[in-house]
């Protein structure tokens, strides 16, 4: 008998035992990841890097009587906040759309967070 089989079948077995969100953090780690960039789970608080994925949410909060624009930028392995104080809105930053953002990432609060980081607007999906 084959090996061939067995193996698709795990892997079918496998694909089937994971849960929708599993599945679609998977599929989002592979098409948004930019060379040069770090998954968003791997990062370390206090270092200077490079990520990319896709935004889940923007809204508009006050900071202390500053406006700014905070963002959740989501690569599937996890998450961070973009926030760009002094803004009411940023042309292009919506949810759906993808991004690489720079920035050095803080772990004050829950979240791990990039404050005025560099950013490029990529198209939904796009990886290279």
């Amino acid at each position: 008998m084959s090996t061939t089989k067995p193996n698709l079948l795990q892997r079918v077995g496998a694909s089937m035992a994971k849960s929708k969100a599993e599945q679609e953090a998977e599929e989002l780690q592979g098409s948004v990841t930019v060379v040069g960039s770090t998954p968003i789970g791997r990062c370390i608080g206090g270092e200077q890097s490079t990520v990319s994925g896709v935004l889940r949410s923007v809204t508009l909060r006050s900071r202390e009587t500053v406006p700014a624009v905070e963002a959740d930028l989501y690569d599937g392995s996890g998450q961070v906040r973009l926030v760009w104080l002094g803004r009411r809105q940023i042309r292009g930053i919506t949810p759906g759309r993808a991004i690489i953002a720079t920035g050095r990432i803080t772990c004050n609060e829950t979240t791990p967070t990039i404050f005025n980081p560099r950013y490029e607007l990529r198209d939904s999906g796009a990886a290279s």
